[in-house]
């Protein structure tokens, strides 16, 4: 089985595959998330992992509008406790760097770190590992990356801050996108996008289907629906398979409600308990 994530090698996309799969798999390192959904789609690889929230950070906005543009299946999910590390050439003394670089998400989940190293610069790059090897490239001593302490591993280089996060409580939520779906089982979740018309209480209608029924929502986020200034699609995730006739009737009580509406996938919803 081969697994496409964005990144270089020891991105924690990688560590999120490894992790869920036991080391069970190949992993095939994408420049962007359009390539990881790109090779799902075209079948070089057989799924791919994605990044969709961060409990620090927030929501990774390019991933949901990916899955809109794609016709692919969410048919899982696994969450990463994820730590930082400030990683720099050999030798490297906090007070030499002059500059950090990393993905923009690591880098607003260490705001407060970086905040706190005086005179220094900060710089967005594509990956948290493409930014160890660019730095080892670069050989430059004045910049450090922040990225895995596997990523230092990989690349050889020593880790000169470990736990560099603003706090520990530092999760991301991955989705796995395949192109056939799954049996979700008995603990199911569903991820579901759709779009109102623009009219009062419409929102209100349509979330009330799911109350209505004690279906507990885990996940709501709206992104603009293009063409159509302030209107939006909205993104839901919710406790249940739509094999549920529960959740069957929600949905076709939502149809009435929306102008579009589309299942993602339905999927074994992920062990709180290894948090």
């Amino acid at each position: 089985m081969i697994a496409a994530f964005q990144g270089e090698h020891g991105a924690y996309s990688e560590q999120a595959v490894l992790d869920h799969y036991q080391g069970q798999t190949t992993t095939l390192p994408c420049e962007s998330f359009d390539r990881v959904f790109a090779t799902v789609t075209g079948g070089e690889v057989d799924l791919g992992f994605i990044p969709v929230e961060n409990s620090l950070a927030g929501s990774i906005h390019r991933n949901y509008d990916l899955l809109l543009q794609h016709n692919l299946v969410v048919t899982g999910e696994h969450y990463l406790r994820v730590s930082h590390c400030l990683i720099s050439l050999p030798g490297v003394a906090l007070g030499d760097i002059r500059r950090v670089i990393s993905h923009p998400q690591a880098l607003a989940q260490c705001e407060n770190s970086l905040r706190a190293l005086p005179g220094v610069s900060i710089e967005p790059v594509y990956d948290t590992a493409g930014s160890v090897k660019m730095i080892k490239e670069l050989g430059d001593p004045t910049v450090a990356a922040v990225a895995s302490r596997r990523a230092a591993e990989i690349y050889g280089l020593p880790v000169l801050r470990a736990d560099f996060e603003d706090n520990p409580e530092n999760y991301t939520r991955f989705q796995i996108i395949a192109r056939q779906a799954v049996d979700p089982g008995d603990n199911a979740k569903t991820s579901i996008v759709f779009a109102l018309d623009n009219r009062p209480s419409a929102l209100f209608r349509a979330i009330s289907v799911f109350a209505l029924r004690q279906i507990d929502l885990t996940k709501m986020e709206s992104r603009p629906l293009v063409g159509k200034p302030w209107e939006y699609y909205f993104y839901i995730d919710f406790a249940g398979s739509t094999a549920d006739p529960n959740v069957q009737h929600a949905l076709a009580n939502l149809e009435e409600y929306s102008t579009f509406l589309r299942v993602l996938g339905s999927y074994p919803r992920y062990d709180p308990a290894v948090l």
